[in-house]
């Protein structure tokens, strides 16, 4: 007998100190922000110890290369290629690749189209960040100031 599979609704499923407890999240219901040139950004998960992030990144948008003093991440990429430099060195990562920067490391992530590309071109990108308290606090001020050097 075969089981009948139920699609989760697209909702928001209630929140207890800003931690989403139940329901579905999607780009529809997230939280969005705009990062850098025209970048997109959705937070799927954004608590104390644990962001998850799906980006877009247009053809040949970058961000400023930084550092999050206690923050780790971890980049997924779903479509498209990009080019990660972490410390100097510098990784074509195209879909169904990941890379993981550790906390202190200068890095900076850059969609490795030309721009001036279709926009179907742009990079989709999973982007998960792993912290406590304190780093939450440090990592929301970093992205803070980049995003200010960024629109300078």
């Amino acid at each position: 007998m075969a089981k009948k599979i139920r699609s989760a609704p697209a909702q928001q499923g209630s929140t207890q100190s800003g931690v989403v407890t139940s329901g579905a999240v999607s780009r529809e219901n997230a939280e969005h922000y705009r990062w850098g040139v025209d970048c997109d950004a959705w937070y799927l998960i954004n608590d104390e110890q644990l962001s998850v992030i799906e980006e877009f990144m247009p053809p040949g948008a970058a961000e400023i290369r930084h550092h999050h003093e206690k923050a780790q991440q971890f980049f997924y990429i779903l479509s498209g290629e990009v080019m990660m430099e972490v410390e100097g060195e510098t990784t074509l990562l195209p879909a169904g690749t990941s890379i993981r920067v550790l906390p202190g490391k200068r890095h900076q992530i850059r969609d490795r189209v030309q721009s001036g590309a279709c926009k179907d071109a742009q990079a989709q990108i999973g982007h998960v960040v792993s912290r406590s308290d304190v780093q939450a606090r440090s990592y929301n001020r970093d992205r803070r100031e980049n995003k200010k050097q960024a629109d300078m």
